[in-house]
């Protein structure tokens, strides 16, 4: 299995939170702009699960990384792709609830979204890959 640099995730994340945070705060000014960055994050959820190598955070990671020293490790790529699929049920969450309450589901998508970006970026705390690992625990205990 092909070892990814930590480094790139955080990137997407970084980038995913500062669309979530503006999406938020748009939101509560125009329900069809926060609707619309929603919808695009949704999509860049799914991109990134379906073609990772051609997603646009995996294009600006690759000009960015030149530039950079070596990773200290590479991690385990399912846990951050196990993230990226909690990110994209948690905004098609959101564009479901929008059919019933748009103003409420944008919120709660860009919200939750922003949280656990921001959680990854800028404090190194990725919730989908200890939720990942959390899963994998209890298997390995339920096999017992």
């Amino acid at each position: 299995m092909q070892r990814i640099d930590p480094r790139a995730p955080r990137l997407g994340a970084a980038i995913t939170s500062l669309l979530a945070m503006i999406g938020f705060v748009l939101t509560q000014l125009n329900q069809a702009v926060g609707l619309a960055i929603l919808s695009l994050l949704t999509a860049l959820f799914a991109w990134s699960l379906m073609s990772a190598k051609t997603h646009p955070y995996a294009l600006l990671f690759r000009l960015i990384r030149p530039r950079l020293a070596k990773p200290e490790f590479l991690e385990d790529p399912r846990p951050p792709r196990f993230a990226q699929q909690v990110g994209l049920s948690v905004s098609v969450l959101g564009l479901l609830i929008s059919v019933v309450d748009p103003l409420i589901g944008t919120l709660f998508g860009l919200g939750l979204v922003f949280i656990a970006s921001a959680l990854n970026a800028y404090f190194d705390f990725c919730l989908g890959c200890v939720i990942y690992l959390r899963i994998k625990r209890l298997q390995r205990v339920l096999v017992q």
